[in-house]
């Protein structure tokens, strides 16, 4: 797969970082309307020491946030380089459907689409897909803000 964004120029755009940066490189992105990005599960992941020990299963809301922090990716790769640097805050998530567990191992693609772009807001719609299967999907809306 070509890497259109590694994760250098990802974590250059989001303020997200381990454990919490849940997005490894982007494969495709036209700004202001759709970016393709990567997350590679694996074991060693610091949620499956919990979640569960003998049945590690990638937490919903984890998968959520991933295809969120994909959709920063994209809002903030479609800035001009010269805007002031923002954090972004989920305002709403709806739609959210939950269809297969994520397991270590699994490679998940999430496809995130602007649906809105407002000065200050943007909705999205997203799917993560394991081998071409969507697993979860969802609509978010989101609000720029200032770092405190």
């Amino acid at each position: 797969m070509e890497t259109i964004l590694d994760i250098e120029k990802i974590m250059s755009l989001i303020p997200h970082r381990y454990p919490f940066l849940l997005v490894d490189r982007v494969l495709a992105l036209e700004p202001k309307k759709r970016i393709q990005a990567l997350k590679n599960v694996t074991i060693n992941e610091p949620f499956f020491q919990g979640h569960f020990p003998e049945a590690p299963v990638m937490p919903g809301v984890l998968i959520v946030e991933a295809m969120a922090q994909a959709g920063g990716v994209l809002v903030f790769a479609s800035a001009p380089e010269e805007a002031p640097r923002k954090l972004i805050y989920f305002m709403a998530i709806d739609k959210v459907r939950f269809r297969k567990p994520v397991v270590p191992g699994d490679q998940l693609i999430f496809e995130i689409e602007v649906l809105k772009q407002r000065a200050r807001a943007v909705k999205l719609s997203g799917t993560a897909k394991v081998q071409k299967q969507i697993v979860a999907e969802a609509e978010m809306m989101a609000s720029m803000g200032d770092p405190s």
